[in-house]
């Protein structure tokens, strides 16, 4: 099918419709809200003026959610999705509407970044809730769409919040960021009503009532972990599409942090700080042409190559970049491999989130993406602590460039050489069979 026929197709679906709204409302809200925390750096790896700080600033927005995320992505396999996707955007109302309040008042301090820090940390909890429900509302076959279009739609309503609300702010008088938090507020309350348009039990979790460690993994949360690990090694597919996504973002790490050093202090005035994210935020843009081009190309390269072969092909592209063009360090060249690594990177993740969907079961699937969550964002940082050791505070380094692409070009050949190359297992949860319309 026509990438834009099978497009009109999915979003014709009534149930699949009303949870995208949801997700691309909550998400355009988080946009908005980064704008109104756009002048606490502590929160802005991009203006850090070294390896070592940017590595703490993504420890301090990404670690949060990552030591709770296997706990609660126990409660996900427990309590009604679609009540999660309700519940997580009123609770985030709190500390969002705290923020507010404390910018109203000019305050500073601990218990602001801790009322940001639950904000984002309700906010994975939140997106993995949605990969989980999303197989309770399109066919298996129509998956790797589903998976293209989600992710990357919800990344431009985050751009498209974050640029309205840079308007908004320079227009509204007053104490502009407290009325930019306020629509904010606006918004996640906004998404919350939408999510009630979904029924209770549609997006699951579906398991076997009787069956004992289900019922007390509420009480037994470490126990309902280790069960869903367990029942993650038990899918070879699924555990090494983990390990790739996990391959790739430390590589995928170690080129953005070098990313920011090369704008922050090679190509301009370390002093010039607003020329670097001038040229940064360029660089961001291209690499998000290339994550429109992974939700473009993957669905038609998975259907005549399957998932796993596509990987490989990603992998192997972002580690020829590295070398060439990347190696040139110009600006041109930069942006020449942004755009082919914003590819591979959600290109790899689109085939991941579709081989954990179509091979984990439901009753499981909630804590393995809390776990794949917690995976991404703990090696992003991981690559970022690598970074301190291995990249210059220039960015510019021939050695680290050589790590990375040959960390790309290891993990294609690592990975060509399992059984996940062959297509996913063909079983699926009986709930995947029966999609409503």
């Amino acid at each position: 099918m026509h990438f834009a026929a099978a497009l009109r197709h999915l979003l014709g679906r009534r149930r699949f419709r009303q949870l995208f709204v949801v997700r691309v409302t909550s998400q355009a809200s988080d946009g908005v809200f980064q704008v109104a925390l756009a002048s606490y750096v502590l929160f802005s790896p991009e203006r850090q003026p070294d390896a070592a700080s940017i590595a703490a600033a993504l420890a301090a927005v990404l670690l949060p959610f990552s030591l709770l995320g296997p706990f609660v992505g126990v409660f996900l396999d427990r309590w009604s999705r679609r009540q999660v996707l309700f519940v997580a955007n009123l609770v985030r109302l709190l500390p969002v509407v705290g923020v507010g309040m404390l910018v109203a008042t000019d305050l500073d301090g601990p218990v602001l970044y801790v009322m940001i820090l639950a904000a984002f940390s309700i906010n994975r909890f939140f997106l993995a809730g949605l990969s989980a429900a999303l197989p309770h509302v399109v066919a298996r076959d129509e998956l790797v769409l589903a998976n293209s279009i989600t992710p990357t739609s919800g990344t431009i309503a985050f751009i498209l919040g974050l640029g309205g609300a840079s308007v908004a702010r320079g227009l509204l008088p007053g104490n502009a960021d407290t009325d930019v938090v306020i629509i904010a507020a606006m918004g996640y309350l906004t998404a919350a009503l939408l999510s009630l348009r979904l029924p209770r039990e549609l997006l699951g979790p579906h398991f076997d009532a009787s069956m004992v460690d289900v019922r007390r993994q509420v009480r037994h949360v470490l126990s309902g972990l280790v069960a869903g690990i367990r029942h993650l090694r038990d899918r070879p597919p699924a555990a090494q599409a983990l390990g790739v996504i996990a391959a790739h973002r430390f590589c995928y790490g170690l080129s953005t942090v070098a990313t920011i050093l090369l704008y922050r202090n090679y190509f301009h005035d370390p002093g010039d700080t607003d020329a670097a994210l001038a040229g940064l935020a360029i660089a961001i843009v291209v690499s998000g042409v290339g994550f429109l081009l992974a939700a473009v190309l993957t669905p038609v390269a998975s259907a005549r190559l399957t998932p796993p072969r596509w990987m490989v092909v990603l992998l192997v592209a972002a580690a020829v970049v590295e070398v060439f063009p990347g190696a040139l360090y110009t600006e041109p060249a930069v942006l020449g491999a942004a755009l082919v690594l914003g590819l591979s990177a959600q290109g790899v993740k689109i085939c991941v989130d579709t081989i954990v969907q179509t091979t984990v079961e439901d009753a499981y699937r909630g804590r393995v993406f809390s776990l794949y969550d917690v995976l991404f964002n703990v090696v992003f940082v991981a690559a970022a602590a690598a970074g301190v050791v291995i990249v210059p505070a220039s960015g510019k380094s021939y050695v680290a460039l050589s790590l990375i692409a040959a960390g790309y070009a290891l993990t294609a050949l690592a990975y060509a050489r399992t059984r996940s190359f062959r297509r996913p297992d063909e079983t699926v949860a009986a709930a995947l069979d029966d999609v409503p319309d």
